[in-house]
């Protein structure tokens, strides 16, 4: 009935959490760090954090990256650590067409033995994980210039399981565990472009739609204006659950600092105060040549 992996609010910047094939995009090293926390005034709300870097490589075409990823909900803590590599075709003058494949592991840790159980003594919740780790592996595809992209993705592949059968009940083979049904993968579309609206001001509308096996669909519709090519002000509305506000600002060409609000538009309004992200940005190295700045996501 939801989905899996962590959402993100400033995911237009922040791209390649979700698709590998944005390695590179920047034309030269970019980190980003990021922390989501979610549904504030929930006891065990998720929490995401996110570390990404990526650069191309000096054979132009390629590109490598990184991620390290925590999301934390209830008595479940996922880490993920993936290494990312993007194959860039060069579409005339201005964009590309990038190929990405990303591999790594993930550790799931479960505190489940530790809930408080409508029935005392479920067999169920009986288990704890105390650290399961699986491979991994995604891919996706980006056409993207200074002013657009279009991208689709899977950055999970493989179905894994939250429990190993060792793990599960002897009593609860013939029935099987809650926990089996396992990682599924999440499919994610996105697309933005940038418009001048005058000199000194340009208006980006980007949109993300997520698609997972058993949970209803969703997409993101955000609207971001970029004032003097130093500040980022936008709204976001998430299908029937979510509106908020986001604003970034670019302390140097190399520097930035993010912030975005949401608020449930759901009945989750009724007990919760919203969910934060702060994300803090950095780049360095020298663009490639005819390369221009700055970039718009």
């Amino acid at each position: 009935h939801a989905q899996q992996d962590p959402q993100f609010t400033q995911y237009m910047f922040n791209m390649l959490a979700i698709n590998p094939a944005y390695a590179g995009s920047a034309e030269r090293v970019s980190i980003k760090a990021l922390t989501r926390h979610q549904w504030v005034g929930f006891e065990g709300a998720p929490t995401t954090q996110t570390l990404t870097v990526h650069s191309p490589l000096p054979m132009e075409s390629l590109a490598i990256g990184g991620t390290l990823m925590r999301d934390s909900h209830g008595p479940v803590t996922q880490y993920g650590f993936n290494v990312d590599l993007a194959y860039r075709m060069f579409m005339g003058r201005d964009s590309k067409l990038s190929f990405g494949l990303r591999g790594g592991m993930n550790l799931l840790q479960g505190d489940f033995a530790n809930l408080t159980t409508i029935d005392p003594g479920d067999q169920v919740y009986q288990t704890n994980v105390g650290s399961k780790t699986d491979p991994q592996f995604g891919f996706g595809v980006m056409w993207y210039s200074d002013r657009h992209y279009l991208g689709l993705s899977m950055p999970k592949l493989l179905r894994t399981d939250f429990f190993d059968e060792d793990d599960v009940p002897a009593t609860l083979d013939s029935i099987g565990s809650a926990f089996q049904e396992g990682q599924r993968g999440h499919v994610f579309l996105s697309a933005g472009y940038v418009f001048d609206l005058g000199t000194y001001t340009k208006f980006k509308p980007t949109f993300l739609a997520k698609g997972v096996k058993g949970a209803p669909f969703s997409f993101d519709l955000s609207a971001n204006f970029l004032f003097y090519e130093k500040f980022w002000l936008g709204a976001m509305y998430r299908h029937e659950d979510a509106i908020g506000a986001m604003a970034q600002y670019l302390i140097t060409n190399d520097l930035s600092v993010g912030y975005s609000y949401d608020y449930p538009i759901s009945v989750l309004n009724n007990y919760s105060g919203g969910s934060h992200e702060i994300m803090i940005g950095f780049e360095f190295g020298n663009k490639l040549k005819g390369i221009r700045s700055p970039r718009y996501f």
